[in-house]
């Protein structure tokens, strides 16, 4: 390709004036819409050896790849950037190496075994918005890294058990009447969340009771009774009660069911689940290593810390003084039991930032440890979801339910399309199938659009556009070249070879192909980066581009039929990364609308 040409060249540049780089490790980028060139190498990292200004730099460059690769017409420079020009015809020999590719997109490098562990719901409440990011980044970074040729293992670890889970259990033997979800017709995992509610508002008088009658605020919450009931019934569970076992069983089933409903209906899967209940004793055993090895000590009290003010952080306990497990303690034994199913690289945890500091500590316990997979434990840190109704709590039932915001979803785009005419000639069954893809297309572009760092605001109204920065307009796009390939497959018109064809690119479809030779850089850059963000970004500026070509340039009309024959090709290449890109995105593109 004419970009390791390139980088040969300037690496063979650089190293005229002893600057010894790698090819491989110098970095193109396309050059910026407002500056002529095509692609900008930046000179700003080789200064200090170069003993140059940055134009000097950037010149002398410039001059030996201008004489040692053929198809660069041309440079200019500015500051210390040296934007590098290329003859037109270079991107007709461009396009069809990339058309003629048919592993456009595979990365072909050495594969490595990663697992993503993303959704990890508790079983005392149905999944809500923040869960929604959290199932669109770890299933949206997981296609990323398998599209750039990795393995990768997508698990969930259930957390199934705790004092959370029993408050659920308690309100509902008090107050459920034995209702099922079959009897009510609620969603198993919505009814159990309907007594977490529950319990939380019972909880509440009680505290206001006990206040009443004279208890300070902190005694009141502690000797509330229905916490202590609930508190007795874990000590049950972890006794394995057969009462309470047989209850935990059947409500978790409920919740399971439910969970399986929204995963299917949010397009998300995984290849191994996890159970809290299963592994939070496993730690244990690597407390006692950790003694044995100095990497912990032992208080007064019986409880074990490990020591990290060495690495710049504090003390942290990993076994409580009356030998109960703390969830370090837990999280520390499941990322050896990953290793052990799986001979792992890198192990991604996808988990709210308000867990920063947890996972820091447990890559540097591992690390302590002498794991050899703890450089490879990774927190993919992400920010909370608001809406413009403000924050949500899950115990007052303020909480934006997932399916219920998904079903607002789908009405929002049934109502736009129909307004729209985008459903003219469908079957009542094909439209409700673009509704839904409208939907979650809207809902998971405009998620992962942003940075995942960031904390964000959803519009739902907003991402449901047809114009813009959103979901439908992309997958639109992909419907509009959709029709214009079946056009042509109608009509007859053969455009799958074009290796002999010799037509002269107008600007627009040298930008276009431009924007298509950077995918494979974007699927590199957004796995190195755990960012969908970068796709996203990546996919709009080609259906964008797409849009202003379609605009410029006629494809059946007046047109010369080689021209015809690579245009109509240069859509086939577009339609195939825009579907590419959105199943990165866990989205589904459309053929018709």
């Amino acid at each position: 390709m004419i970009e390791n040409r390139i980088k040969n060249a300037i690496a063979k540049a650089l190293a005229g004036i002893n600057i010894m780089i790698e090819a491989d490790l110098v970095q193109l980028q396309p050059t910026k819409k407002e500056f002529e060139g095509d692609f900008t190498f930046v000179v700003f990292p080789h200064l200090k050896q170069a003993r140059m200004t940055p134009p000097q730099l950037a010149e002398k460059i410039g001059v030996e790849i201008q004489n040692s690769v053929e198809e660069i017409t041309g440079y200019n420079v500015v500051q210390g950037f040296l934007n590098i020009e290329l003859s037109k015809g270079q991107w007709l020999d461009t396009f069809k190496t990339l058309y003629t590719n048919d592993e456009l997109g595979n990365l072909n490098k050495k594969p490595e075994n990663i697992m993503v562990e993303y959704s990890s719901p508790n079983t005392n409440k149905p999944l809500h918005l923040g869960h929604l990011r959290n199932n669109f980044l770890g299933y949206s970074i997981s296609q990323i890294l398998k599209q750039g040729g990795d393995n990768v293992i997508m698990a969930n670890l259930i957390n199934d058990r705790g004092i959370h889970i029993c408050k659920s259990m308690l309100a509902y033997i008090k107050f459920g009447d034995n209702e099922t979800p079959e009897s009510t017709g609620i969603k198993g995992d919505h009814l159990v969340g309907k007594y977490y509610v529950t319990f939380d508002k019972a909880y509440k008088v009680e505290i206001k009771t006990l206040m009443d009658s004279g208890l300070d605020e902190d005694n009141a919450k502690k000797t509330a009774p229905l916490l202590v009931e609930a508190q007795e019934m874990l000590k049950k569970w972890e006794q394995g009660d057969e009462e309470v076992m047989t209850l935990w069983k059947k409500m978790n089933n409920w919740v399971y069911e439910g969970f399986d409903a929204t995963y299917k209906q949010i397009g998300v899967s995984f290849d191994k689940y996890y159970y809290e209940s299963d592994t939070y004793l496993l730690g244990k055993d690597l407390v006692k290593e950790g003694l044995q090895k100095k990497v912990f000590y032992k208080k007064e009290n019986g409880s074990v810390w490990c020591d990290l003010t060495d690495e710049g952080l504090d003390e942290k306990l990993v076994l409580r003084s009356d030998g109960t497990s703390v969830y370090m303690t837990q999280d520390m034994g499941t990322a050896d039991l990953k290793c052990l199913d799986f001979t792992l690289s890198k192990s991604i945890y996808v988990v709210g930032n308000e867990q920063d500091y947890h996972f820091d500590v447990l890559k540097k316990i591992m690390r302590k440890l002498k794991r050899p997979y703890a450089e490879g434990i990774y927190h993919m840190s992400y920010g909370m979801v608001d809406l413009p109704s403000g924050k949500m709590k899950s115990r007052e039932g303020t909480v934006v339910d997932a399916d219920d915001l998904i079903q607002e979803m789908i009405d929002t785009a049934k109502a736009r399309t129909i307004e729209l005419g985008k459903i003219d000639g469908f079957t009542e069954k094909e439209a409700e199938v673009l509704y839904r893809q409208l939907a979650l297309g809207a809902i998971k572009y405009f998620i992962l659009k942003v940075d995942p760092r960031k904390r964000m605001l959803f519009d739902p109204k907003g991402s449901i556009d047809f114009q813009g920065n959103t979901g439908p307009f992309i997958q639109y796009t992909y419907a509009r070249i959709s029709a214009i390939l079946r056009k042509a497959d109608t009509d007859g018109i053969v455009y799958k070879d074009i290796l002999s064809l010799d037509v002269g690119l107008e600007e627009v479809e040298i930008n276009l192909v431009s924007v298509l030779n950077d995918f494979e850089k974007r699927i590199q850059d957004a796995g190195r980066l755990y960012a969908p963000s970068i796709i996203a970004a990546y996919v709009y500026d080609l259906a964008k581009t797409f849009n202003r070509f379609y605009s410029e340039v006629p494809i059946y009309k007046d047109v010369e039929q080689d021209v015809q024959q690579v245009r109509i090709a240069i859509c086939a290449s577009v339609s195939k990364v825009i579907k590419q890109s959105l199943e990165m995105l866990g989205i589904e593109a459309p053929e018709r609308m």
